[in-house]
């Protein structure tokens, strides 16, 4: 988010006095408006950033922040459509956003006809990803699975994609107690108040959406709109002014805690990418993580500092860092894109954990136990019924019996 000029608090930009220190890149670049800017801009146009400071023989050192994105520098895992199709700036991600406004099911149906691999492989309601894999497979006449397929056999790749591009890197990772980093995310959206984040959202908002939400076109999910923090806003800016001061009040108080929740959500999921795509990727191609303590900022020189400055040099240097690097086993038999139908539930589940957690979740064994019920019903009567039945012809072999005397 922030390659996007504006909303500079809620994408916590790096102030201009920390930018004079270090030359930094990618940020405050795209007009707000651009709701197609995708990581396959982002990635060709740091890629080239990188090229360059290589060039000058120096080191780039990228942070985040997303790691989507991250991965989309240092392994080749994204398709790239647009130097196959038309030149016209934007237009392959355009269509992926037509693509998106149809229904989910519809989609689906479309993608399985043309790439049932793929299919089987996305859930109908995951509409980007199925709009992105339409998109690859009507720009190119190639199923975005058999592209995957390419990756994953050239030198180096892995089952998550192709190969390590940049073979010589490494990742510092700065991790925290999950109680502590709660409580640092909370202050930070306070610090944000403070600083001044409701003005910022009322200016972008009169300047970029407020003539959308009286269109009823506004569209929280592209470009900055999508930005944490913008959206948890949204009663409380399109009624500020038009409702009584206590309910604005209300409204505000609801977005500030809607935003701590989203903001403290966003982190753990950042978390799960580091720890499933980085430090769990099979193969032999993944750049050494080393892990470093920010639980207590008190002790950041000790804790942080000193053995990242350590870390860096010699790595530089080609030597052996003393810190090891964190280690986690990969979960090589775990399928993440396996397909299961419930029939029981009405529901597609994607993924192997994703249908364990399933099986033993609360509404799955209610259904179970009321079928169970069902069954037992059904069993019943027809117990009562073949009883009846057999009561009936014994009677009517007796009757038989006596009109035979």
């Amino acid at each position: 988010m922030q390659v996007y000029k504006g909303l500079d608090i809620i994408t916590n930009k790096i102030s201009p006095r920390e930018q004079a220190l270090c030359r930094h890149h990618m940020i405050s670049f795209v007009d707000p408006l651009v709701s197609n800017y995708t990581v396959v801009d982002f990635r060709n146009k740091a890629a080239a950033l990188i090229e360059d400071i290589f060039a000058q023989e120096k080191i780039p050192i990228v942070v985040g922040g997303t790691n989507y994105y991250i991965e989309s520098l240092l392994w080749k895992v994204l398709v790239d459509t647009k130097e196959k199709t038309s030149p016209s700036p934007g237009r392959a991600a355009d269509r992926r956003v037509e693509l998106e406004q149809l229904d989910g099911c519809e989609l689906h149906c479309r993608l399985s006809q043309v790439d049932p691999e793929m299919a089987a492989k996305l859930h109908p309601h995951d509409k980007r990803k199925v709009a992105r894999s339409l998109q690859v497979f009507e720009e190119t006449g190639i199923p975005h699975s058999e592209f995957l397929h390419r990756q994953r056999e050239e030198e180096g790749g892995g089952p998550l994609g192709g190969p390590l591009k940049y073979p010589n890197s490494c990742i510092l990772w700065l991790y925290a107690d999950q109680a502590a980093l709660d409580e640092r995310l909370d202050k930070r959206v306070d610090d944000m108040v403070a600083a001044g984040l409701l003005e910022e959202l009322r200016d972008f908002h009169r300047r970029y959406n407020q003539e959308k939400v009286a269109e009823n076109c506004q569209d929280y999910q592209h470009g900055i709109f999508q930005s944490i923090g913008f959206k948890e806003f949204h009663e409380y800016l399109t009624t500020e002014g038009k409702c009584p001061e206590e309910t604005s009040t209300l409204l505000l108080e609801k977005g500030i805690q809607a935003l701590k929740l989203v903001t403290k959500r966003y982190a753990r999921k950042q978390n799960k990418w580091i720890r499933n795509r980085f430090l769990r990727r099979p193969g032999p191609n993944v750049p050494p993580v080393y892990g470093l303590e920010v639980s207590d900022l008190s002790q950041w020189d000790e804790n942080v500092l000193k053995p990242a400055l350590q870390i860096v040099e010699s790595f530089i240097q080609g030597r052996q860092p003393s810190a090891d690097p964190v280690k986690m086993e990969s979960e090589i038999n775990e399928d993440k894109r396996s397909h299961h139908v419930c029939e029981l539930c009405n529901r597609v589940i994607i993924g192997d954990r994703e249908w364990a957690a399933h099986t033993k979740s609360k509404s799955h064994l209610h259904h179970l136990k009321k079928r169970w019920k069902l069954h037992s019903k059904l069993s019943a009567v027809e117990s009562r019924v073949n009883v009846t039945e057999t009561q009936g012809v014994s009677e009517g072999t007796e009757n038989l019996g006596q009109d035979r005397n």
